[in-house]
């Protein structure tokens, strides 16, 4: 095998694996020091394709069966450098997408500071009619309570007397039929008393009868 294919070999895998720790660096900060680390992988990652190329060439100078090893050996490389090339634009990316938002979130800042005085009376005066709001809200539903509490106390005092005028209503039927059991009772006496005023009327009769009889008989002796 070519010592110089070697030597760029051994280079470009330290090179790699630097590189790859760089990259796992980079994600966990941020800022400038993101920043001036990115321009460091770039920087490594150039080196890097120099190396590539360089394999390539003493590759192709060597005998076809050593050169087909090597070039298969190579392409694995191409594909680790092609790795490291989407994970440093995965990193400039985001750096990018971080400035985008940091002056995004400046500028809102800068636009709430510049509310003018007129914005925040407008605030004050919307949030004072949400607090007199509010209060009609609550001494509408204090009074509505006591409505409805009154309600429930009249409609107990409207039950108690129903049971009332049931109860008189039960005793009226009572007395009523005590009434008719007493008249009932009147009619009896009523017409016992008719019965012997004239069985009397009779016995008067029969008596003074008698006594006329008697009188005749002995008048007539």
């Amino acid at each position: 095998m070519s010592e110089g294919f070697e030597r760029y070999e051994r280079q470009y895998c330290e090179l790699s694996s630097n590189l790859l720790k760089k990259c796992k660096s980079a994600s966990l900060i941020d800022g400038e020091r993101k920043k001036q680390k990115i321009s460091e992988i770039k920087a490594g990652v150039d080196d890097a394709e120099s190396l590539i190329r360089n394999m390539d060439l003493e590759a192709r100078s060597l005998q076809p069966n050593i050169k087909a090893v090597l070039l298969a050996k190579l392409r694995e490389y191409k594909s680790d450098l092609n790795n490291l090339k989407s994970e440093m634009k995965r990193l400039a990316s985001s750096d990018l997408n971080q400035a985008a938002r940091d002056e995004l979130l400046e500028a809102g800042m800068a636009d709430t500071l510049t509310v003018s005085a007129d914005q925040r009376a407008r605030l004050l005066t919307s949030t004072e009619r949400l607090d007199k709001s509010s209060d009609r809200i609550r001494d509408s539903r204090k009074t509505m309570l006591e409505t409805e509490d009154l309600g429930v106390s009249i409609l107990q005092d409207l039950h108690q007397q129903r049971q009332s005028l049931l109860r008189a209503d039960n005793t009226l039927h009572g007395v009523d039929d005590n009434i008719s059991g007493s008249k009932k009772i009147v009619t009896n006496i009523s017409r016992r008393m008719n019965r012997n005023k004239w069985i009397i009327g009779a016995v008067i009769t029969v008596l003074v009868v008698a006594i006329v009889l008697i009188l005749y008989f002995k008048l007539s002796k």
